[in-house]
């Protein structure tokens, strides 16, 4: 369990620091008007009663907390299937896990969750997200390149060395020629 520890930090503080903003949001950002930091960038609170892109919005409220519970157990299976050293994909899953849960915070709270991020140009604009969403995009991508460079890794448990316990092919077939 010990072993977790730092990526349950890591979801307390995700969630953490994604609803402070969401409360400052809420407390001081006027609704639906644009308000540009940058040029490509802007806040601009919104609400969505879906999941990604409002989809499945017409579930309600219950399917879609229920929905959301069942991504954050599969994502924890997910991350009891790794191995210690696969630190990314933890982070990932930790990630993960956070933005899931601070957005169901505020689906169960309020009804929907609170956007305010907006990416844009002049003839082009993102969908409006939150760092909720940020969370889990970084932590899903964290998860992808951990699996597509894990070759790299050190062999896990079950590609380990032989134990001393058990005598290894090289030395089995050493002491057989010793004794012919």
């Amino acid at each position: 369990m010990r072993s977790w520890s730092p990526y349950a930090l890591l979801v307390v503080a995700a969630i953490a620091l994604d609803q402070w903003i969401k409360y400052l949001v809420e407390a001081g950002l006027p609704f639906q008007e644009k308000v540009d930091l940058l040029p490509f960038l802007a806040l601009f609170r919104t609400y969505n009663t879906g999941i990604a892109f409002s989809m499945f919005s017409s579930f309600g409220d219950t399917g879609l907390i229920v929905i959301s519970l069942a991504v954050v157990a599969f994502v924890l299976f997910l991350a009891t299937r790794i191995a210690p050293s696969q630190i990314l994909a933890r982070t990932g899953f930790a990630l993960i896990v956070g933005g899931a849960l601070g957005n169901l915070i505020d689906r169960a709270v309020y009804g929907h969750v609170i956007d305010y991020i907006l990416f844009h140009t002049t003839v082009w604009s993102f969908a409006v997200f939150n760092l909720a969403d940020a969370f889990i995009s970084v932590g899903a991508a964290l998860v992808v390149f951990d699996e597509l460079f894990g070759w790299r890794r050190e062999p896990g448990p079950s590609n380990a060395k032989p134990s001393k316990a058990m005598p290894s092919k090289a030395k089995s077939s050493k002491a057989k020629s010793s004794k012919d």
